[in-house]
């Protein structure tokens, strides 16, 4: 009897540690993260850099630290920088380590370089303005480097006097690539562009030419839908370019530089670059889209060998990296879909292990290699998080209701019953064209572990429109702005309400960019399927945003497929201010000061509208310093406190006016 009572108490304690606890808001914003990784040509070492927040209210205000470590092969750490720095743009040459740092008294980032057997680093390039990437050749001769001119102190003379207006888009400064011979003695670096923005360099292998993207302007709007990728030779002349429509992503070329790989759109069209073209230059540079039928979308690229391409897709709510042969354009599987959800991928030339970062429902980015069939976490950035209790999580499939199969991920609540209907939080991803992976979701904006232990059901929707299911769905919701992509919303809590987990009068929905246009939308045309509101950074007037914004052109190609002056009517009554009067869901607006994605002004005209119409609670925060997204932790850590008193405030407990609007900062402080 005692042996099995002993049994019993082992299985318990195995089933629930006894240093399972909750976590913290400040803990669910402090988390650290592997934010990117590169592989030495042998295959062994591995660098990777660690985002380590600072600490709320003891730190002063500021962007991350970021740490540089190095990896053995045996998957054994070393930390090389750590403490209060901040570095990027990791890679190997040789035995060299390099990355962009601002380091010392340095007036700009500039590039430096350490042993793998570690010591001091050393500055290798400092620039005029700051570096913003670089490549270095094979043989370690030429650095290519991407960076402006040197700023006109004349323009800096006349501000101190008072001369300091803007003009509007005219005076932006292009980005331009320099290229700095290391076997000079006294050289300088030469640039080599002009009058057109390089947005990344590569080197050929194997020839004395560089690999460019470009756009005509230094415009966010070119970036998007107007960029090409060029073959230029060292003095900057186009040696050949490679015809393409729409949004680009990542190009690298194979190991003997006869393929360039390409992740770009399907048409001008496309929301997002998600497709895989080889270009074959030894046939004039001929195109081929070697994976025309997959229903996902492709994320990274490394060539392995040079004729096999390692690929990591998106599909679904999962991830999965696959080996492509450029004989049979066949793939064969590396990893399949699993509760790891990949990132990014690299690989070294003529080796056969994948770097991988990867994030799970219990862990942020760390990183893990794949050697054959085995797969090794390689980092432990949270070793604490093994004492959090993580609620059940899981993918949901649903019918919209024009039968539509749709998806989602569904968080419960850490002490679910069966039976037992639960408050709910919606969080809408921005985009459209993004999605939810079934892995780490807890944001400042959505605080996973915190809110379920809280008692909160949340549900993540990949409504129409979302990418990581092909091309024709990312593309459903283009020329019907809050139409059948937001009902989705709504059929999404209808189907949580039928299955018994959800109370149908405490649903809440939140979420930033297109996120805050749904949640706005909620709150006002769809007001009596949701009870709270948090907007961030939203649209609330499709009319104005056109002309605030500095994506417009993008805006017209792949959402709206229109102008406003072909239907003003319309996209007006796709404006959630159109729609104010009838708001009756209490409604947080919150948004970044500086942010030129959506400008401020669509909180405030949401805002005017519903506080003179006075129909229901409204409070709008604005973050001086933020952008179109909360970069610092002290700013995240404010939204999240304000986020989850206004949903704890009006679906838990039931109020009818708006909480306090003061946050208890101040007996944080030490």
């Amino acid at each position: 009897m005692l042996r099995n009572l002993v049994i019993l108490l082992v299985a318990a304690v195995t089933a629930f540690p006894a240093l399972a606890r909750d976590i913290t808001l400040t803990e669910t914003v402090t988390v650290k993260s592997i934010n990117s990784a590169a592989l030495a040509a042998d295959g062994e070492l591995a660098a990777f850099t660690r985002v380590v927040p600072r600490t709320p209210y003891v730190d002063e205000d500021g962007s991350s630290y970021i740490e540089l470590h190095v990896a053995n092969g045996a998957n054994q750490s070393v930390p090389f920088i750590t403490g209060k720095e901040s570095l990027g743009a990791v890679s190997f040459n040789g035995q060299t380590i390099y990355f962009l740092a601002k380091r010392g008294d340095a007036k700009h980032t500039s590039l430096y370089k350490m042993s793998t057997t570690g010591g001091e680093a050393q500055l290798v390039l400092s620039h005029d303005a700051a570096i913003s990437s670089y490549a270095i050749s094979n043989d370690g001769r030429y650095i290519a480097f991407r960076a402006r001119e040197k700023a006109d102190e004349t323009k800096s003379k006349l501000a101190k006097k008072g001369f300091k207006a803007e003009v509007y888009e005219e005076q932006h400064e292009f980005t331009h690539l320099w290229l700095y011979d290391t076997q000079k003695a006294d050289a300088s670096a030469v640039k080599i562009t002009s009058d057109i923005q390089v947005l990344s360099v590569a080197f050929r292998p194997g020839h004395e030419q560089l690999l460019v993207r470009v756009a005509p302007t230094a415009l966010v709007d070119d970036n998007y839908m107007s960029s090409q990728y060029q073959l230029l030779d060292l003095n900057g002349k186009q040696v050949s370019a490679f015809e393409s429509v729409g949004k680009l992503g990542k190009a690298e070329f194979s190991p003997d530089g006869r393929y360039l790989a390409v992740i770009g759109a399907a048409d001008y069209n496309d929301p997002a670059d998600g497709r895989l073209y080889v270009y074959d230059t030894n046939k004039n540079n001929e195109r081929k889209d070697v994976l025309p039928d997959y229903l996902g979308h492709v994320q990274d690229i490394a060539w392995r060998r040079n004729d096999e391409l390692i690929w990591l897709g998106h599909r679904g709510t999962q991830s999965e990296v696959q080996a492509l042969t450029m004989q049979w354009f066949e793939s064969r599987v590396i990893m399949e879909p699993s509760k790891l959800v990949a990132v990014d991928i690299d690989v070294a030339a003529g080796k056969s292990d994948v770097l991988v970062r990867a994030h799970s429902a219990e862990h942020p980015t760390e990183l893990f290699r794949i050697s054959g069939d085995r797969i090794t976490r390689m980092t432990d950035s949270n070793p604490w998080l093994a004492d959090i209790t993580m609620p059940r999580q899981e993918t949901m499939r649903y019918k919209a209701r024009d039968g539509l199969t749709l998806e989602g991920i569904v968080v419960y609540p850490t002490d679910y019953k069966e039976g037992q209907r639960y408050p709910l939080m919606m969080v809408v991803h921005g985009g459209p064209e993004s999605h939810y992976s079934n892995g780490w979701l807890d944001r400042y904006g959505s605080p996973v572990k915190y809110a379920a232990q809280q008692g909160y059901a949340l549900f993540f929707p990949n409504y129409r429109g979302s990418t990581g299911r092909g091309v024709e769905f990312s593309k459903l919701g283009q020329n019907d702005y809050a139409g059948k992509e937001f009902d989705d919303l709504v059929d999404a809590k209808k189907h949580l309400v039928d299955i018994g987990l959800v109370d149908s009068a405490k649903v809440g929905v939140t979420g930033g960019s297109y996120g805050g246009f749904a949640s706005a939308w909620a709150a006002t045309a769809l007001t009596e399927h949701f009870a709270a509101s948090v907007m961030f950074v939203g649209i609330s007037d499709n009319i104005s945003k056109f002309g605030t914004t500095d994506i417009a052109k993008e805006m017209h190609a792949v959402h709206a497929r229109s102008y406003p002056w072909e239907k003003w009517q319309w996209y007006l009554e796709r404006s959630p201010i159109y729609h104010a009067e009838k708001a009756r869901t209490p409604i947080l607006i919150m948004h970044g000061k500086e942010d030129t994605r959506v400008h401020p002004s669509q909180s405030m005209e949401l805002y005017r509208y519903l506080k003179t119409h006075g129909n229901v609670p409204v409070r709008l925060v604005l973050y001086p310093g933020e952008g179109h997204g909360n970069r610092r932790v002290a700013a995240q850590l404010d939204y999240s406190m304000r986020l989850m008193r206004w949903m704890q405030h009006f679906l838990v407990e039931g109020n009818k006016e708006a909480p306090a609007h003061e946050l208890p900062h101040a007996e944080n402080l030490k």
